[in-house]
């Protein structure tokens, strides 16, 4: 068997916080999150067991058996199903998420990579985004990884390809807008994740190891992004912030139904009528809640930063992802 680095029970709570203003404690926060890169990293194939058989995969574990807090799980259909479906249902949605992430992360890894491009050889910034770049990689081969194991025929979501070539050029022409796109996947998934490991339940040990390096690497990722939003968004002219104002509602909302809700082809493949989706992820259901909770944290950064203020606020309230500021 093979041995794996060591992993702490205790979870990253809050992203360091820097007053962006000041070009020395931005440089500082900087060279910290570069440091911790070297000191905490994880491999995917060196950290995690693959071949361990209390790791391997068994489609009708009860442990993937959705929960009655996730909306699909709480519905009388869902439970009425045989525990072998049931389990079946679960593991297929936990890796198209899977699927959809390292979709993701290569739509990051390359955005990333032309932000980079364009920063002088002095920039701060440049051998931060290069760690992340290796992070991801490492991310996406994971969850590569996790999907082939299942077995399952996983299909990406159509909307995941559309603007995928758009979205990697803004890492060079508007990486304001390309960050709050790293937000609006990472925090889903992120609050997601941290829900898994917090609930008490008993969980898969290769989805649980998976979460805890995903959740330990991607705190350093999103406190950057982060703060590179708090130190540039201000500085955009009146055209660009406005772009930024209607863009990033819309990308907010496409992106967490991508991540918390079953893939078309899931709900295909399982026969789930349509009023038992409308049940759990429609009007009055606890879906709106989740969602509003797992964007909670971007949220409040775009009222912080002026993206979201009480003149925007329809455009947010429209797609149903609107919460009072400290709310």
């Amino acid at each position: 068997m093979q041995a794996v680095t060591t992993l702490s029970n205790e979870l990253p709570q809050e992203e360091e916080r820097e007053e962006v203003e000041r070009e020395d404690k931005y440089q500082r926060l900087l060279a910290r999150l570069s440091h911790q890169s070297v000191v905490k990293h994880y491999d995917a194939y060196a950290d995690i067991p693959w071949d361990d058989p209390a790791y391997a995969i068994d489609p009708e574990d009860p442990r993937f058996i959705m929960h009655e807090d996730e909306p699909l799980g709480a519905t009388s259909w869902y439970k009425s199903q045989p525990e072998a479906v049931r389990a079946r249902i679960g593991l297929h949605t936990v890796a198209t998420f899977a699927r959809i992430g390292y979709t993701f992360e290569s739509i990051l890894k390359r955005g990333i990579l032309e932000y980079a491009g364009k920063l002088p050889l002095d920039a701060p910034e440049f051998r931060y985004a290069y760690h992340e770049v290796i992070e991801e990689a490492q991310h996406a081969l994971f969850f590569h990884e996790f999907v082939k194991r299942t077995g399952l025929n996983i299909r990406l979501p159509r909307i995941v390809r559309i603007g995928e070539r758009q979205v990697i050029r803004m890492g060079r022409t508007f990486p304001e807008l390309f960050f709050m796109f790293v937000l609006s996947g990472e925090d889903p998934i992120d609050w997601m994740q941290r829900q898994l490991l917090q609930s008490g339940r008993t969980i898969h040990p290769l989805l649980e190891r998976i979460s805890r390096i995903h959740i330990t690497e991607e705190a350093r990722h999103i406190s950057f992004a982060r703060h590179f939003l708090r130190r540039n968004v201000p500085r955009l002219g009146p055209i660009k912030r406005n772009v930024l104002r209607i863009r990033t509602p819309i990308v907010f909302k496409v992106a967490s139904q991508l991540m918390m809700q079953p893939s078309q082809h899931v709900i295909r493949t399982y026969a789930i009528p349509k009023a038992v989706i409308d049940e759990a992820y429609g009007p009055g259901s606890n879906a709106k809640q989740r969602t509003l909770e797992a964007l909670r944290k971007p949220r409040e950064l775009c009222w912080e930063i002026g993206v979201l203020d009480d003149n925007w606020a329809r455009l947010w309230k429209v797609l149903g992802i609107y919460a009072r500021r400290g709310e």
